[in-house]
C-alpha cells in the first residue's frame, strides 16, 4: 500500500497544482516555458501513476476487507460508468454540447468513476484509491468553476453532430470495458459475463 501511497501523492500532486499553487505553477510555465512544462508534468505524472498502479497490485494480494458491498453495487457502478465514460470522451471532442454545458467532463467523469468504485468495492485499498481521487476530482472542479467564473469563461453552444459522436464513442468504451476489457485488465468482471 505504501506504493500506491506515494504514487497517489505524486500523481494527484502534480494534478493539483492548479488548486493549491497556482503562482508556483505560473512562475515554474514561465521559466521553463509551456512545452517542458508538460513534458515534466506528464513524466511526473506517469510515475505516479506507474507507482498507482505498482502498488494496488501488490495491495490486492493482501487486502483488508472493510465491509462487504451487496452484488447490486456492482451493477450499479456498472450503470454508473456509462455516463462516467461518457464525460471522459466529451471532454476531447470538440464542439460538444456536453462540454458547452458542463465546462469539465473529465471531472464529472472521475468524479462518477471514483463514486461507483467506492460502492462496489470494500477493501481499503479501494477506498483510499477511488476516495483519493474522487477528493481531488471534487476539489479541482470546484476550482476549474471557479477559475472559469473569475475569468468570465463561456462555451460556444455546441453542437449535435460532437455530442453524438462522444455519446456513441463514450458508450462504445463502456460496452467493451464492461463486457470484456475490464476483466483482462483487472480481472474483475462487472457484469458478471
Amino acid at each position: 500500500m505504501t506504493l500506491m501511497l506515494l504514487g497517489l501523492v505524486i500523481f494527484l500532486g502534480a494534478h493539483a497544482a492548479r488548486i493549491v499553487a497556482e503562482p508556483w505553477r505560473r512562475r515554474t510555465i514561465g521559466r521553463l516555458g509551456l512545452p517542458r512544462w508538460k513534458a515534466l508534468h506528464s513524466l511526473v505524472s506517469l510515475a505516479g501513476l506507474a507507482l498507482v498502479v505498482w502498488g494496488f497490485a501488490a495491495a490486492r494480494a493482501q487486502p483488508l476487507a472493510l465491509w462487504q458491498p451487496p452484488l447490486w453495487t456492482r451493477h450499479l457502478a456498472a450503470l454508473i460508468m456509462l455516463p462516467s465514460l461518457v464525460l471522459c470522451v466529451a471532454a476531447y471532442v470538440p464542439g460538444n454540447r456536453l462540454k458547452a454545458r458542463l465546462h469539465h467532463p473529465m471531472l464529472l467523469g472521475v468524479e462518477l468513476w471514483a463514486a461507483a468504485h467506492l460502492l462496489a468495492n470494500g477493501r481499503l485499498h479501494d477506498a483510499v484509491l477511488f476516495g483519493a481521487f474522487l477528493l481531488w476530482a471534487l476539489l479541482d472542479h470546484r476550482a476549474a468553476l471557479v477559475r472559469d467564473r473569475a475569468a468570465a469563461i463561456a462555451c460556444a453552444p455546441g453542437r449535435w453532430r460532437p455530442t453524438a459522436l462522444a455519446l456513441a464513442v463514450g458508450a462504445a468504451a463502456w460496452a467493451a470495458l464492461a463486457f470484456w476489457g475490464h476483466r483482462l485488465l483487472f480481472g474483475v468482471a462487472p457484469l458478471g459475463v
